[in-house]
């Protein structure tokens, strides 16, 4: 991956979320606040234009900027959680312009611990966990038995949307959804879906 295709990665996925933002109201309306389409729209349209107004040199910077400003734009839990992960997993890449496969699994890697650390989720707990960890693991075994970028992004987002639309038979363990108990089952996690959407926007580019 080189900074053009970060940024790039970045404004797909930006794309993909303001395309989206309605359904992820709709599903966040169910078990949450109601807001998750419209704070993730406004922070990564924010990541898009902080991005063109000082552009980074590195792979590592592209995704700490992207995440410091999710962190300060998008309110409620989703800036946090997004912010760190992608902040986490910049500052987890080494330093140029280009960095490999490995290199991205590793601080990808990084970043979802620091999720996990951050809002107390494991797989199963309906969140965004159930999206990113089995992309993740299906992007560093694509990696590991050599598949090219846009093989390994493309098994990525597959799992990730798979890992998504599993979390409807589930309780919710974690976030506002938790408080409905039961009544949580039945719907899919908004956090999962819109992880999965970040993942489709990677295999889009690569």
């Amino acid at each position: 991956m080189d900074v053009a295709l970060a940024r790039d990665w970045m404004r797909a996925a930006a794309g993909l979320i303001a395309a989206d933002a309605d359904r992820l109201t709709q599903l966040d309306s169910a078990i949450g606040d109601g807001d998750h389409g419209v704070n993730l729209n406004r922070g990564f349209t924010a990541v898009v234009a902080a991005l063109e107004k000082s552009p980074p040199e590195t792979v590592s910077e592209v995704l700490v900027k992207a995440g410091t400003t999710l962190m300060s734009r998008v309110g409620g839990a989703s800036g946090p959680l997004y912010g760190t992960a992608l902040r986490t997993a910049g500052k987890a890449l080494p330093a140029g312009a280009e960095v490999r496969p490995a290199d991205l699994v590793a601080a990808l890697h990084a970043g979802l611990d620091a999720v996990r650390k951050l809002g107390g989720a494991a797989p199963g707990d309906k969140t965004l966990v159930d999206a990113y960890a089995p992309a993740l693991d299906a992007l560093e075994k694509a990696v590991a038995e050599g598949a090219g970028p846009a093989g390994a992004a493309e098994a990525a987002a597959r799992a990730a949307e798979a890992g998504a639309e599993a979390t409807v038979p589930l309780r919710a363990r974690k976030g506002r959804a938790s408080y409905l108990g039961e009544r949580s089952i039945g719907h899919q996690d908004p956090g999962a879906t819109s992880t999965a959407l970040i993942f489709r926007a990677l295999a889009d580019v690569s």
